[in-house]
């Protein structure tokens, strides 16, 4: 497994303004080793504070039928990387939870998307990677990609979880960052779309 290192670490303490009512510190997450076995089950937001505590988490990539990918503006409410775009849903598995059961899940609360839209859900990818979030948190997350292809791109989105969607042909993306500039990317789909067409 592949280990993409933290680039932007200030060694400063992170804010904690609030933390107690924030939701996440009702929610746990599974701490892994470098080969995603699990360790102990953290709290969420614990988690992502400080150093961080490595755990398992996925993003799932959707596309129609002609290659675009569905990306997904993260709701500015979110505590990391809010209104940067994600393609398409990105979060953690519970614990004793598999991949694509949470994947599942994420896409019917945050787009209500529902599996008679799509069959061929399947895990391609693993990386593990850490980045620092402005003073706000961290991300150092053992990372399953997996990808779809919708039959029926119908969507309901939940604003808050999702602040705006856009169809991209996915190569283009990929190909011409400069076309997509004014589009702040997070960084594990950055790092997934990367490894895709290395």
């Amino acid at each position: 497994m592949s280990t993409d290192s933290a680039t932007d670490s200030s060694g400063e303490s992170f804010s904690e303004d609030a933390d107690e009512v924030h939701k996440n510190a009702r929610k746990s997450v599974v701490a892994v080793d470098a080969d995603d076995n699990e360790q102990e089950v953290v709290n969420r937001l614990e988690a992502h504070m400080g150093d961080g505590v490595r755990h398992r988490a996925f993003t799932a990539l959707i596309f129609d039928e002609d290659d675009n990918i569905l990306l997904a503006q993260r709701a500015p409410t979110k505590r990391l990387w809010d209104t940067y775009w994600d393609g398409t849903v990105a979060s953690h598995p519970n614990p004793g939870q598999l991949q694509e059961d949470a994947t599942r899940r994420r896409l019917e609360v945050e787009l209500g998307i529902s599996p008679d839209q799509y069959d061929d859900l399947r895990l391609t990818d693993r990386f593990e990677y850490k980045r620092y979030y402005a003073r706000e948190g961290v991300e150092h997350e053992v990372c399953a990609v997996l990808k779809l292809t919708l039959h029926d791109t119908t969507l309901d989105p939940d604003e808050e979880e999702v602040a705006g969607l856009m169809w991209v042909p996915y190569e283009r993306l990929y190909e011409n960052p400069r076309w997509y500039r004014q589009l702040r990317l997070c960084p594990w789909f950055e790092i997934a779309m990367r490894r895709d067409f290395e």
